[in-house]
Parts: C-alpha cells; sequence; structure tokens
C-alpha cells in the first residue's frame, strides 16, 4: 500500500481534489438526466382511436349541425369501467341513440367494436411530441416502451462487461474521454432518428457510454483520495446523481417536444469531451502497470495544484522507490492469482454476498423510476421529489457508514427499502395518489443510500490491479436487474400488486445477503492482491485474539 504515502506528501485533499470532483460531478449531473429521460421523452399521453367523425373534413360539417366535440366522442367511442373514453377501441358503427338524454334510452353495452385501425388522436396538452406519440407505442404497442428501456440497460450491462477490463488496461482518463464522445455523438444523433429500431440502437450505445463514465468517475475519485476521505467523496459523487434528478425535471418541464430534450442532455458532452484531457490519469494505476514516468508526471502536477512545490525536487526519488515495492508486490499476486484462481476480494463468501445488492439496487430503482405515470399524474413533481429524498438519505448514509460501518449501512438500506415498497401494497386502491407517492418515494430514497455505501463499499473490497475489472462485473450484474425492472411492470396485467410485491421482496432478501459481506471501514485502499491478504490475514489475527479473550 506504498502510494498512500505517496498521495500524502503531494496533497490527498487539497485544491487538484477539488477541482477533480467539480470536473467529474457536474457531468455524472447531466448523465443522470439519460438514464431517467424516458420519463419524459417516453412519456404516455392520454390517447384515443382516430375516427372519421371527429377527425376528418366531415367533422367541421356536423359541429355546424349543432352537434359538438363532446357528443361526436359519445356516440365514436365506448367508454371504460371507470366511465371515460375507451384508448384503444371505437364502435364499428356511430352509436346516435347515446344522444338521448333519457335513462330510457338503450346503451350501448352489446355494440360492436374495433381496435385502433387508422391510429390515434394524441392529447398533447402536457407533451407536444414523445416516441410513444411518434411511433404508436400504444395498446398492443404498448410492449416497446418497456423493451426501450429494458434495451438501454442492457447497454449499461454491456458497457460494465467491457469498459472494466478495458480501463484496466489502457487507464480511466482516456475510457472516460471516449465514452463522453461517444455519449455526445449517439445521444445528439438519436433526436433525429427516423425509426424506432435505430432509436433503440442509439439508446443502446448511448447507454454504453453511461457505464462507462460512471465507472471511470468512480474510481478516478477514489484512487485519488487519501482513506479518511473516501466517503465523503463518494457521497459528493452520489449527491451528483441526485440533483441531476432535480435537474431533468427543470429541463423537462421548461422542454416538451422530445427531440429538443434529447438534444438538450446530450450536446453539453462534447464539452466535457474536450474538458476531460486536462484531468490527471491515475497516478495509482500509472505506477502499479509499470508506467512509472506518466505517474510521477501526474504527481508533480497534483503536488504543484495543491502547493507542494517542495516535495516536487524530491519526489523521483520517492516514486521509483516506491514503485519498486509494489511492483514487487505485484508480481507477488500475479502469481498467486494465477495458481490460486481468485480475484482479490476480501473476506469469505465474497461473490455471494456482493452480488445480491448489486442486482437488487438495478431491479428495483429503474422498475420504480421509470414508471412515474402510475404514481401522480404531475410527473414533474415525482421526479423533483425523488431527488429531493435521495440527498438527506445519501447524508445520512454517510454518517451511518463512518459510524455503523459499510456493512450495516449497506443492509440496513436496502432492508428499509424493501419495506417502504411493500407497504404500498396495504394502500388500499381508492386512496389518494400522495400516500402511495410518499412511500414510493422513501423506497427510492433508501435505495439511494444503498448506492452511496456501494460505490465505496464495491472499491473498497478490490485491488487497484482488478479494481475497474471488478466494478464492471458488480455495474454487469445491477444492469441484470435493472433490465428485468422494467419488465416486471408487465406483470401488473394480471396482478396490480405483483410489481411492487416483488420490488419490495427483493431489497429485503438483498439486504439480508449484504450481511455476508466483511467490513472494510477505515481500512486502507489496496493496490495489489497481496496487500488484500495481508489485511485479511491482520483481521482473521484481530478475531483470533478476540475468541482468546473471551
Amino acid at each position: 500500500m506504498a502510494f498512500a504515502e505517496l498521495l500524502e506528501q503531494v496533497g490527498s485533499l487539497g485544491r487538484f481534489q477539488i477541482f477533480q470532483i467539480v470536473s467529474l460531478v457536474i457531468p455524472i449531473m447531466c448523465l443522470t438526466t439519460h438514464n431517467l429521460l424516458e420519463n419524459f421523452t417516453a412519456a404516455i399521453p392520454p390517447h384515443r382511436c382516430w375516427v372519421p367523425l371527429l377527425d376528418n373534413a366531415s367533422a367541421s360539417a356536423l359541429v355546424a349541425r349543432g352537434l359538438g366535440p363532446d357528443a361526436l366522442l359519445r356516440v365514436s367511442i365506448p367508454l371504460d369501467k371507470h366511465q371515460k373514453p375507451e384508448s384503444c377501441r371505437r364502435f364499428l358503427h356511430p352509436q346516435w341513440q347515446l344522444l338521448e338524454l333519457n335513462e330510457s334510452a338503450p346503451n350501448a353495452s352489446g355494440a360492436g367494436t374495433e381496435p385502433c385501425l387508422d391510429g390515434w388522436v394524441y392529447d398533447r396538452s402536457d407533451f407536444t411530441s414523445t416516441i410513444v406519440s411518434k411511433w404508436d407505442m400504444v395498446c398492443d404497442w404498448q410492449f416497446l416502451k418497456p423493451m426501450a428501456q429494458s434495451i438501454y440497460m442492457a447497454g449499461i450491462m454491456t458497457g460494465a462487461v467491457i469498459c472494466g477490463p478495458v480501463s484496466d488496461r489502457f487507464g480511466r482518463r482516456l475510457v472516460l474521454s471516449w465514452c463522453y464522445l461517444q455519449m455526445a455523438i449517439s445521444g445528439t444523433c438519436c433526436a433525429a432518428v427516423p425509426n424506432f429500431s435505430l432509436y433503440c440502437c442509439l439508446r443502446f450505445l448511448s447507454a454504453f457510454a453511461v457505464a462507462g463514465i460512471m465507472m471511470n468517475t468512480g474510481t478516478l475519485l477514489m484512487e485519488w483520495t487519501k482513506t479518511q476521505a473516501r466517503a465523503r467523496v463518494m457521497t459528493i459523487n452520489a449527491l451528483g446523481f441526485s440533483f441531476g434528478q432535480a435537474l431533468l425535471s427543470g429541463i423537462a418541464y421548461a422542454i416538451r417536444d422530445w427531440c429538443i430534450l434529447q438534444l438538450a442532455v446530450s450536446l453539453p458532452f462534447f464539452l466535457f469531451f474536450l474538458s476531460s484531457w486536462w484531468l490527471a490519469e491515475s497516478a495509482r494505476w500509472l505506477i502499479i502497470t509499470g508506467k512509472m514516468d506518466r505517474g510521477l508526471h501526474e504527481l508533480k502536477k497534483v503536488a504543484r495544484m495543491n502547493g507542494k512545490k517542495d516535495i516536487r525536487d524530491t519526489l523521483t526519488i520517492e516514486v521509483r522507490n516506491r514503485a519498486s515495492a509494489m511492483r514487487e508486490e505485484l508480481a507477488t499476486s500475479e502469481t498467486q492469482r494465477t495458481s490460486q484462481g481468485h480475484v482479490g476480494c476480501r473476506g469469505p463468501h465474497r461473490s455471494r454476498g456482493r452480488l445480491s445488492p448489486q442486482v437488487c439496487l438495478g431491479f428495483t430503482f429503474y422498475g420504480l423510476a421509470l414508471d412515474l405515470q402510475s404514481l401522480l399524474s404531475d410527473i414533474f413533481l415525482v421526479q423533483v421529489l425523488f431527488g429531493a429524498i435521495d440527498m438527506p438519505n445519501k447524508m445520512g448514509a454517510f454518517f451511518a457508514m463512518n459510524r455503523l460501518g459499510r456493512r450495516l449501512t449497506q443492509a440496513g438500506s436496502l432492508i428499509l427499502a424493501g419495506l417502504c415498497i411493500l407497504a404500498n401494497t396495504m394502500v388500499p386502491q381508492g386512496e389518494p395518489g400522495t400516500l402511495r407517492t410518499t412511500l414510493a418515494v422513501l423506497g427510492i430514497g433508501f435505495v439511494g443510500s444503498a448506492f452511496t455505501c456501494l460505490v465505496v463499499y464495491c472499491s473498497e473490497l478490490f485491488p487497484t490491479v482488478l479494481r475497474m475489472t471488478a466494478v464492471g462485473g458488480g455495474q454487469t450484474t445491477a444492469r441484470l436487474g435493472s433490465i428485468l425492472g422494467p419488465l416486471v411492470r408487465l406483470l401488473g396485467q394480471f396482478n396490480p400488486l405483483l410489481p411492487l410485491i416483488i420490488y419490495g421482496a427483493v431489497p429485503v432478501v438483498s439486504g439480508l445477503a449484504a450481511l455476508l459481506l466483511p467490513e472494510t471501514l477505515n481500512l486502507p485502499l489496496p493496490d495489489t492482491i497481496q496487500d488484500v491478504k495481508r489485511v485479511k490475514g491482520a483481521e482473521q489475527g484481530e478475531s483470533a485474539v478476540k475468541s482468546t479473550k473471551l
């Protein structure tokens, strides 16, 4: 763990780290808008079948005879069980008898109906255009919306699989810059696509870049920060996601056309791509992979920004000494990893305990957060509430991590999230949407707490030589859950409570599984597998001493 001492010499929490946090967290805020963008670009506006009486030239003649739009709607569209016009059916023939006002007039219960063979008419009072109205993703085609969301999540999963090992091979900053550019190009082109298939392809590429940005941002922040400040810095990073949720609501409220909204959240990434070339590569990664001259250059740059000018002259010798020790540890670790075949995670039951929270976060969060219209009619307000509750919950997670430890914070956040969601199943259907929204917002808030803990926890469990690969593996499992999350909503056709039961049960089970994870509070960030073994041995020795005392 020799790099920690080098970092202390050049400044582990100075002007450079502040500049880095600002430069990396602002793109994270914009990145969040892409994750939840389809709450607005794919909003389902009120709609009905296109009918000749209402929607062609003959309608004006009928209106001139004293038949208003409401009367024509009544004879053309049947009513659903809530006594509102059907969205997906129309009468085969106009039911003029329905215009009679007396109660003895014949009803339309036996009248023949048919699907919307000529298309739909959409209410454009809230959104002038969405992908739903553009490609008629309603009625028999309503599955296209969750399918598009799952394709996006599949893109993040694919990006996590590829970007993790690539970052460990070619560096954090290079992959981050490429992902900024890919996000800018694919997101901008997405606003001008002529068909749904191409839209899904470009959203897949955008999602691929999202994974690379999230993973490399968190890793760069962790690898340039001292042990005592890691939770604080990663909480700031997590708060960037919260501010991004509120930012999305404001942008979407001002821009009601999906194409313009898509452009508004994509174009800033061209600026982020240009500014990323001023970011420092991880010196920890450079040194551990044998690129000592570049690592020395980055350390000197950090020392200059942090005002450690006197250190710069003696840094060369110090780096060479530390690098030699780190490379010896790395060589030993590689030999042991090859012979023993493990990935260097701390503690027992590592794979089983780590997989469950990752899957749960993606599954529950995106299952709920991508279906805001089911909570309240004002989706702008719900989006702001999600961001607002996220902030205090993540701050609470920061204090809990430092007092209770990573493991208890992770498990407690997941269990509380699940209980809030399960409580929603107890709310009667006739109750106002406010109570359901409150419970859902609280559930999402606790998921945010779990996410804050997880980004710190996952980085602390793995050494530098494998960190991005391991984080990529975790992101892959999380995105597997997020792919399934939107699709579970389709089960609501059989029972409206079934999706909520599943969304609530998964975090509770995952929270219990998180108790299998080891604790990493106040442990140094490992650079090699040998570091992991050393710490693990110390933990086992401490446990043995405690057992002897008992």
